[in-house]
């Protein structure tokens, strides 16, 4: 793991001091007064003047950069501006090119997790689409654990498998919904799990939570399981129930099925809802757990046991 301000400050800011400190030496600087201006040592100074620093030459060929130090170098030298001053616009080109840019690119290449990610990613920016991302895997594993620790829950997988989803704030299609690649079965009494979760590989379960929240539910979890009249009953007291046609398509049944229950009073709200269909020719009844994350949805089916 590697913090693109370590590449600041490993990179970049030993590359920037070096090329001050050769600026300035050039423009008639002692190396005390080169030492004072960029708040160093002298034996620093004399380190960057001998090469004993390692330039990056990424930052060394990159134009902007290289416009800072002359500007920097010049209003130094010229007493126009102060080391603050100095400071301020480092800071500056620094957050500039943290944000999709140079220090951006060497961060992906230190981590190439983040490159991988294939999602617009800003360092600085809490609401990242990375950031949302990786909170929603978080929460289906969170989700999972709770399952799969839960005695008895194999009982609860249907035939066709189960899954624990998750979507993400503007969900559109199921690559915006995390889930476990393939499904959760049950072997020998205990669920298996085929794999690490991921973004698009849930269709099943995807389609029914986008469906849902197609129709006013303000939920982003799932998880579905064996159905059977208790279960949906037990469901029931605490949570609304929703029975959609298992014979139309899924996504157009559910949507209009949760649409229907909101006009007729029952609105699914924002806690969590009861989905469930009870089968036809060749189509296995399921019932389907929705609540505000995965994880949620993964505690009201353990309640079950």
């Amino acid at each position: 793991m590697k913090f693109i301000e370590e590449v600041v400050v490993d990179e970049f800011l030993p590359t920037v001091r070096s090329m001050l400190a050769e600026d300035l030496r050039e423009r008639g600087f002692t190396q005390r007064e080169v030492a004072d201006a960029l708040g160093i040592s002298q034996s620093a100074v004399s380190k960057y003047a001998h090469g004993d620093v390692a330039r990056n030459d990424r930052v060394v060929a990159d134009e902007r950069v290289r416009d800072l130090v002359d500007r920097v170098g010049e209003g130094l030298a010229a007493g126009e501006m102060t080391p603050v001053a100095a400071l301020v616009e480092i800071e500056v080109l620094i957050r500039r090119l943290e944000e999709g840019d140079l220090l951006a690119e060497l961060h992906e290449e230190a981590m190439p997790a983040l490159a991988a990610a294939d999602v617009e990613f800003s360092v600085h920016d809490p609401d990242s689409g990375l950031r949302e991302r990786e909170s929603v895997l978080a929460s289906v594993r969170r989700g999972l654990r709770t399952l799969t620790n839960a005695s008895g829950f194999a009982a609860l997988i249907p035939n066709v498998g189960a899954n624990v989803v998750e979507c993400l704030a503007d969900a559109r299609t199921i690559d915006d919904v995390a889930a476990v690649p393939g499904r959760l079965v049950d072997v020998k009494g205990r669920a298996m799990v085929p794999g690490e979760p991921e973004f698009g590989v849930s269709e099943h379960v995807a389609t029914v939570l986008l469906a849902a929240r197609e129709g006013g539910a303000l939920v982003r979890g799932a998880v579905n399981v064996r159905y059977d009249p208790e279960t949906v009953a037990a469901l029931g007291e605490s949570h609304p129930t929703v029975a959609f046609d298992p014979e139309r398509p899924t996504r157009e049944a559910v949507a209009e099925a949760v649409a229907e229950a909101d006009r007729d009073g029952d609105a699914p709200g924002p806690d969590a809802l009861v989905l469930y269909q009870t089968g036809a020719v060749g189509i296995e009844p399921i019932v389907y757990v929705l609540a505000p994350t995965a994880a949620d949805a993964a505690e009201i089916v353990r309640g079950l046991l």
